[in-house]
């Protein structure tokens, strides 16, 4: 057996034995297009991505919380956080292109497919929580308030060059 048929051979091991964990816990699966594993959205849980730094800012938001919650990144430069199904992003959120709610049978590509630039990944497993799925208002908070924050920094940073180029002025 070559090195690839045993690469390939370990990898649809792996896929299989992460498909049947996610649906021994509750968490349903669609068909994927080739070697992926899928999650289904709208029964047992919803997706939310977002950009790696607002995840990453959602997740302090949450540890500052004592919150724990499943988290998987995507070689995409997102990351995505299951949650309970059904909850409407607010307006607030509607307004930023960049945050995904993936609901109603939309297909997620969860951890650990291969994709083209990586591997989708768990920054924190759900095996961690025992694959509880957190409440939608919980993640969807910690995300309001991460925009709230980048939104200060940018403010923040936008205000800087122009003191910078005032002090250079004066010099």
């Amino acid at each position: 057996m070559s090195w690839w048929d045993s690469y390939r051979a370990v990898y649809g091991a792996e896929l299989r034995a992460a498909a049947r964990e996610y649906v021994d816990h509750g968490w349903p699966l669609v068909p994927g297009p080739g070697a992926e594993v899928m999650l289904a959205t709208g029964d047992a849980l919803d997706v939310v991505e977002v950009p790696a730094d607002l995840g990453r800012q959602v997740c302090r938001t949450l540890r500052e919380a004592g919150e724990v919650v499943p988290v998987a990144a995507t070689p995409e430069g997102t990351w995505w956080f299951p949650m309970t199904p059904r909850h409407a992003l607010p307006a607030e959120l509607s307004l930023h292109a960049d945050v995904v709610l993936h609901t109603d049978g939309i297909g997620v590509v969860a951890p650990p497919t291969e994709r083209p630039d990586g591997w989708v990944q768990w920054r924190v497993a759900p095996g961690r929580i025992g694959y509880r799925v957190p409440e939608a208002a919980l993640v969807v908070d910690a995300i309001c308030d991460a925009v709230r924050r980048r939104g200060a920094e940018q403010a923040g940073l936008a205000a800087e060059p122009s003191r910078d180029s005032a002090d250079t002025a004066r010099r």
